[in-house]
């Protein structure tokens, strides 16, 4: 799993089309609605560069945000110092994350959980959740389908673009896991004219929706709910992301 030390520089620029205010609200009220754990205790788990952990806690939720990017959490921490927020960020595995207590919350989002190596380190991931979530608290998390990764990842080519940056991003799909293999060069315009070129690797595997509902059951979970992407509709063939909301009765 890559630290994606290039990537959080350029990573809020090349996002903005991620509306977080409305994702935390959606998640909000999914939390609202299956969590019976009578508090506001929520970790964001693989955080990143710490957005959708502001907008958690300009909900009201006391918010520790957590990732295993140093260079993620230097860019959440800028965002927490400008905007005086009172967030709790670590740097920890998802595979291996501790806790002071229990979380009534857990939430992962942005198909973080597909960045994890292989379905073991996603098993780990899970456990670690049921540990430390509160009896009553949920675990909610979405996840990219095994027909996105073939259909529309794939062996495609992308380009990603603002003012500051150029990036090409291009992938290579294998069967095996519905693993997508992703290359992102990056060209930054210097002030001389020229061209600094990065580049960053990384993969993401995409199990079969059983797969993960197996996980979270043989880790004491109770799995109330699977959702098409960032809705309260059913999940389709041809879903891209689904949202998992998991219970710890």
């Amino acid at each position: 799993m890559s630290n994606y030390s290039d990537f959080a520089f350029y990573y809020d620029g090349l996002t903005n089309n991620v509306d977080y205010k409305k994702r935390a609200e959606y998640f909000d009220m999914l939390i609202k609605k299956y969590c019976s754990s009578n508090g506001n205790y929520l970790v964001d788990l693989a955080c990143g560069t710490g957005s959708l952990s502001e907008e958690f806690f300009s909900l009201g939720y006391d918010v520790i945000g957590i990732d295993n990017s140093e260079e993620m959490l230097n860019e959440a921490l800028n965002k927490k110092y400008e905007n005086n927020s009172d967030i709790l960020y670590i740097c920890q595995s998802m595979t291996s994350f501790e806790l002071y207590g229990e979380a009534d919350a857990i939430i992962c989002a942005l198909d973080s959980i597909n960045h994890l190596s292989n379905e073991e380190d996603i098993r780990k991931t899970f456990e670690r959740a049921y540990l430390f979530l509160k009896p009553g608290g949920v675990f909610i998390f979405d996840a990219n389908t095994p027909y996105k990764h073939r259909e529309i990842l794939s062996d495609n080519a992308f380009i990603l673009e603002n003012d500051n940056v150029f990036c090409a991003w291009q992938n290579t799909y294998s069967p095996e896991n519905n693993r997508v293999d992703i290359c992102l060069d990056f060209f930054e315009k210097s002030d001389n004219g020229s061209y600094i070129r990065y580049s960053e690797d990384f993969s993401e595997i995409a199990p079969e929706i059983k797969t993960l509902d197996k996980f979270l059951t043989d880790s004491g979970f109770i799995i109330k709910a699977h959702f098409d992407e960032d809705s309260t509709n059913e999940v389709h063939e041809k879903s891209q992301r689904i949202i998992f909301i998991a219970k710890k009765e």
